[in-house]
């Protein structure tokens, strides 16, 4: 069986793409593929490059049972447009700037995570920074939905 990797972006990697990172990884795990998909989150830009998750997701995050404790921000690098079989953003701001710097040969790695939803019509996680602990819970449930879409069809597609 090969290993299929997943990268999650989203603007600073403090909120949206390490909650994709720990929900994805939570649901890997309950169906025993976590030696199968690596999963790892990134940011289109460098604001918080080494810092950990923001404190209102790991809360949210934490209700849920989802732990973020272990996860540092971290800059996305045309290395991972060759590493990752999936170089997923948060919205089509992000997503355009992974087209930007990705190599057209890569092109088709790169998408947007919500594309895998199946009960959310929207295509956009928004970042839920600067509003309120509403936010952060909306995200949770766009991000466990895409998740389980992802999985499903990760799971049809290579394994």
């Amino acid at each position: 069986m090969s290993t299929v990797k997943v990268l999650f972006v989203c603007m600073g990697n403090i909120c949206r793409s390490p909650t994709a990172e720990a929900v994805f990884r939570a649901r890997v795990e309950e169906a025993g593929l976590g030696e199968h998909i690596l999963i790892d989150s990134s940011g289109t830009h460098d604001y918080h490059i080494g810092a950990v998750p923001d404190a209102r997701t790991q809360q949210a995050a934490s209700k849920r049972g989802y732990d973020m404790s272990a996860l540092r921000g971290r800059q996305v690098e045309v290395a991972d447009f060759s590493r990752f079989d999936y170089v997923l953003a948060m919205d089509s701001a992000n997503l355009g700037n992974l087209h930007q710097i990705c190599p057209p040969a890569q092109r088709d790695r790169v998408g947007l995570f919500l594309q895998y939803a199946n009960h959310h019509t929207q295509r956009e996680v928004p970042d839920p920074y600067y509003g309120g602990a509403d936010g952060f819970e909306r995200v949770l449930d766009m991000v466990e939905d895409a998740a389980e879409g992802l999985l499903q069809h990760i799971q049809k597609k290579h394994f």
